[in-house]
């Protein structure tokens, strides 16, 4: 996998028939297929915690979705401690170029969860955004939010 731009991670893995390698995913309680998103997700998961001090147990990890009779999946939901999301983060591989078209689907799943921050990230880099649901108006953030600023309602 990739060198990311997020601290180095001690991840559990095992070896399936056929090559695949699974990762045990402590948010999920599961392994899990280890694939160039997944790697992403996890050190982001990890990067949160350590780094930002975010609740381990507040984050939710591909939370579903029902939109239009469609079901989709935020890779990470950030909640307070009354479960009121806070933050969605969409996790994508490292050589997915970051683009408006990744940042929109953030955006869509925001139609069902109603948070005030969005986060994109490919390990490579990471972009959040403050969304005001007053006026559907978007501001790019210079920093990562600590949860303390996502938390002040």
């Amino acid at each position: 996998m990739p060198e990311l731009n997020l601290p180095q991670i001690d991840l559990k893995s095992r070896q399936l028939e056929g090559q695949r390698t699974e990762i045990f995913d402590q948010f999920r309680k599961k392994f899990v297929i280890l694939n160039p998103e997944e790697w992403v997700r996890q050190h982001m998961l990890h990067y949160l915690i350590t780094e930002f001090k975010y609740p381990a147990n507040l984050l939710g990890v591909e939370v579903s979705i029902k939109r239009d009779s469609m079901s989709e999946r935020a890779d990470i939901v950030v909640y307070n401690n009354n479960l009121k999301p806070l933050m969605i983060i969409e996790c994508k591989a490292a050589s997915v170029n970051l683009s408006q078209q990744v940042f929109e689907q953030a955006a869509r799943y925001n139609l069902s969860f109603g948070v005030s921050f969005i986060a994109i990230t490919n390990g490579l880099r990471l972009i959040a955004a403050q969304v005001n649901p007053e006026n559907q108006s978007v501001s790019m953030l210079k920093s990562f939010p600590s949860y303390s600023q996502l938390n002040q309602d």
